[in-house]
């Protein structure tokens, strides 16, 4: 892409310089599609200010989140110092992705990212976000029982036993570092066949277009119910296509980016500051077993949450 805008130019900048770290002489993967190949463009175009290790590929089938890219761009992100993933599903929840962390890549995942996304949140210091959201993944770590609780409807309860919480700050310059752009997040993988009571998604659903409240009853780790409206009905009948697995609690999230805002663009909405987000399906980003082509999370609003003893989240509100 020629011609950027310096708001646009500004962004790029910050994310091959702030988030990732890319020094001369290091090589950079961009994977994208051909509906995000221009916004690849701004990344392209400040990557190649730093280093002229620069590739771009793009895949043309994909139809879903956690869909395993081709074998040759999963050997590229492996061999890769440095990879954005700039597409319209995510990869994060990938074999690939998993594998090229390990080798030591370092990753920044922007699935459905927008134009207005870039200009208005990937300027921002991430530095105040990291120190909240790495002081948040430290408390899930540390805690067994989680309570989530909403206005909406909302009463669930998760064993966090011996899971690890994740922190997603934006900043990702160690070897094998990997999160989300733009970030703001605390995550972990609840036990499978734990987790117990009702979900209701009243903020946002990748994926969906949310016309109404999607209510969920949870059952020994699995949605066992889904009512609502035609919301409801589509991801019912995304469940029942993939199979049960898909239906399994994999994520309890913490929203912690006050530039963030709530959309039906999920990799946004779930870092709105405040809010909670659980995600059904694959959880082997988060140490758990589950693994499938499917994660797809739900933003819940204005919710209050427990750590064993200590409450944490009270109506929206960050108590740590």
């Amino acid at each position: 892409m020629s011609n950027l805008t310096p708001q646009e130019l500004a962004a790029g900048r910050n994310v091959m310089k702030q988030c990732l770290g890319v020094k001369p002489g290091e090589s950079v993967l961009i994977v994208t599609d051909p509906a995000r190949s221009d916004l690849a463009g701004i990344f392209e175009t400040a990557a190649k200010e730093i280093t002229k290790k620069v590739e771009v590929v793009s895949i043309s089938n994909m139809t879903g989140n956690a869909q395993e890219p081709p074998p040759q761009i999963q050997h590229l992100m492996a061999r890769s110092g440095h990879c954005l993933l700039v597409t319209t599903y995510s990869l994060s929840h990938t074999q690939a992705r998993k594998q090229a962390s390990a080798a030591g890549c370092r990753i920044a995942s922007m699935p459905g990212i927008t134009l207005d996304m870039i200009i208005r949140t990937l300027q921002a210091d991430y530095s105040s976000i990291a120190k909240l959201s790495q002081k948040l993944a430290q408390i899930l770590t540390k805690g067994k029982i989680a309570r989530l609780t909403s206005p909406a409807g909302t009463n669930i309860r998760f064993d966090l036993t011996n899971r690890k919480g994740f922190a997603d700050t934006g900043i990702y310059t160690k070897k094998g570092a990997f999160g989300n752009l733009p970030a703001g997040e605390a995550c972990i993988g609840p036990l499978e066949g734990k987790t117990q009571g009702q979900l209701v998604i009243d903020g946002a659903f990748a994926g969906l277009e949310l016309d109404s409240p999607i209510n969920l009853v949870i059952k020994n780790g699995y949605v066992t119910q889904i009512t609502g409206k035609k919301a409801a009905d589509n991801l019912k009948k995304l469940i029942d296509q993939i199979g049960s697995k898909a239906g399994n609690i994999a994520e309890l999230g913490i929203g912690t980016n006050p530039l963030a805002k709530l959309s039906s663009n999920v990799l946004e909405a779930e870092k709105v500051f405040g809010t909670c987000h659980v995600a059904l399906g694959s959880n082997i980003s988060y140490g758990g077993q589950v693994d499938i082509p499917f994660h797809s999370d739900g933003i819940v609003l204005n919710p209050t949450l427990q750590i064993d003893a200590k409450i944490i989240i009270k109506s929206g509100k960050i108590l740590v």
